[in-house]
């Protein structure tokens, strides 16, 4: 049994699977705390089932470290040491960060000597006496957390790796988190990445403690499994150093839960909440990354993150006295309270459904007198948004078959464009809960490599095997670990054939073998 749990900024959800079948599926209002939404959702799982639940495991995607970069807050100052000079003197680390996030974040900048190239020559060596300076700058400034990047340090990671040695020596307090673990080839935003990174460690040790005392109070004690964003999870102790993989798993889990639900492998997905709507695509069950530079409260960073349009559409939409315009503003999880089904004063998304008879919440007598030319006219705004998505996020001439999930799917249309099929699956307003339930253990290697000194199966081998290294050091079971993507770009300009090689791997989670094993007995 496994309970899948995600946290979103209006409702949590929260789905219970025995096996591959979906047993009760429940929601909750998400709690300004976040803990406490948790618990409800499980008190109210479990008051619908039976027999006690004894789960095999709990996983959960939280929107907590994003928020925490978006709303500038609970981040710790971070000491960035960047290994490339000295070139790379023109662009220091945090250039181009918004000022608020920077003034928060950034606590002293060092530029030493050392890093590669992408061949694997040395750009220069670490020059000691430097580094000896750096720590006891440290030292004196008493810094908590520091983030290490070296030029090119995916292709080859030793001294990131002295760097860090000697900090810890000298600071053994200090959270380290080094680029080459969380980041992809390219400096700028691989520094950033392991910038916010660092910034999180504390309120990460907060979070995850805090949920783990409340899940062993709610009679819980089976793993606790983080949802990263890419379709796949972590195990608390390594979500402990690498809070920001968490960054969009929300959006990613509804598209998993979206390709479980209906058994498609190639679909749009429209995962639609109660204050905004994720437009993503489905390419062999998992999520379409995005290839571009992805943004995390105005930083320019390069996790493996989904490929996700938002726009501002939900359920707690406000609408237009007219009906000629819908969102971004939303009422949120105050829509209980403030839509007009509910009582109250504030024309919603959610109150044109219910008039149009697409969907039934609160008291249909509510919305009796609203206007039908408002009605038609917010639904022909809804209908006019949703197709603008699709039609962005379609990858080719043929259109894919498009997959509606989330709380709010129901303001949705019954169709859409005349060439698309629209599916609304069972259980679809829970596809994020479900989504998180039967996620596996990814892993993620990248360098480059040329195809003139070694062979290309040999190539692939390599970042192979280290992206498994990643995985099972996540949790994975080494044992069902398979590729799950293989991805090849040349790069011309460079005089050697530099291929560019990424290498995704996904497995099974190793503390759930023996009681899935049971379970399929």
């Amino acid at each position: 049994m496994r309970i899948g749990i995600d946290v979103g900024g209006t409702h949590t959800d929260a789905a219970l699977l025995s096996g591959d079948k979906v047993v009760e599926t429940c929601k909750a209002l998400t709690t300004s705390d976040v803990m406490s939404g948790i618990l409800d959702v499980l008190s109210q799982l479990q008051s619908q089932c039976p027999e006690p639940i004894i789960a095999d495991a709990i996983m959960i995607g939280t929107t907590q470290f994003t928020n925490a970069v978006i709303e500038r807050r609970s981040l710790r100052p971070v000491a960035a040491i960047r290994l490339g000079a000295p070139s790379g003197k023109g662009l220091p680390p945090f250039v181009g960060w918004p000022e608020d996030i920077a003034s928060v974040v950034c606590a002293a900048v060092y530029e030493l000597h050392g890093g590669y190239l992408y061949d694997g020559q040395q750009l220069a060596p670490l020059d000691e006496v430097e580094l000896e300076k750096v720590i006891d700058d440290l030292q004196r400034r008493d810094v908590e957390a520091v983030a290490i990047t070296s030029a090119f340090s995916p292709m080859n990671s030793a001294p990131e790796l002295r760097v860090k040695e000697r900090v810890q020596q000298a600071l053994p307090h200090c959270r380290i988190t080094l680029s080459h673990e969380i980041g992809r080839v390219g400096l700028l935003e691989r520094e950033n990445a392991a910038i916010l990174n660092a910034s999180l460690l504390h309120f990460a040790d907060d979070v995850i403690t805090a949920l783990e005392v409340a899940l062993k109070n709610s009679q819980h004690t089976c793993p606790v499994f983080i949802s990263q964003n890419d379709g796949t999870l972590m195990d608390v102790s390594f979500a402990r150093r690498f809070p920001a993989l968490t960054f969009a798993s929300g959006p990613t889990n509804s598209l998993r839960g979206a390709a479980k639900l209906t058994g498609l492998d190639e679909a749009i997905v429209i995962d639609i909440g109660g204050t905004t709507t994720d437009f993503g695509v489905l390419r062999g069950g998992f999520p379409r990354e995005s290839n571009l530079v992805v943004e995390v409260g105005g930083v320019r960073t390069n996790f493996r993150m989904p490929d996700i349009l938002a726009i501002g559409l939900g359920g707690g939409s406000l609408v237009a006295s007219d009906g000629s315009s819908v969102g971004p503003q939303s009422v949120g999880h105050q829509l209980v309270n403030e839509g007009l089904v509910f009582g109250g004063s504030t024309l919603s998304a959610s109150d044109v459904a219910v008039a149009a008879g697409q969907a039934s919440m609160g008291d249909v007598s509510n919305v009796h007198g609203l206007d039908k030319d408002t009605v038609i006219a917010a639904l022909a705004q809804i209908h006019n948004m949703l197709n603008a998505g699709v039609r962005k996020m379609n990858p080719g001439k043929t259109p894919l078959p498009v997959v509606l999930v989330g709380g709010g799917a129901a303001i949705v249309p019954d169709s859409l464009s005349a060439e698309l099929t629209v599916l609304r699956p069972e259980y679809c307003d829970v596809a994020n809960a479900i989504g998180a339930a039967i996620a596996q253990i990814g892993g993620e290697a990248e360098r480059f490599v040329s195809y003139q000194t070694m062979s290309r199966e040999s190539a692939i081998e390599q970042v192979r095997s280290e992206a498994i290294k990643r995985a099972v050091t996540a949790g994975a079971d080494i044992k069902t670990i398979r590729v799950n993507d293989i991805e090849e770009v040349a790069i011309p300009y460079m005089d050697n054939g530099s291929t560019r090689v990424r290498v995704k791997v996904i497995g099974d989670v190793a503390a759930l073998q023996s009681s899935d094993a049971k379970e399929a007995v």
